[in-house]
């Protein structure tokens, strides 16, 4: 699923995939923000480790 990232490159938002593929473009993008997909990723790798015991 893509999601509404700013391509560098074009100094606009698209929607571009965790691959760096953009829908608007139809076209691979090496220079955009890819924060939204690392957020979501670390929020994941939290909720697997939240539920642990420290014993």
């Amino acid at each position: 699923m893509a999601k509404w990232c700013f391509n560098y490159e074009s100094g606009e938002y698209e929607y571009i995939e965790k691959d760096g593929f953009s829908i608007d473009r139809g076209e691979y993008v090496y220079n955009w923000d890819d924060s939204e997909y690392r957020r979501e990723e670390e929020e994941c790798r939290n909720s697997l480790f939240d539920g642990e015991d420290d014993d």
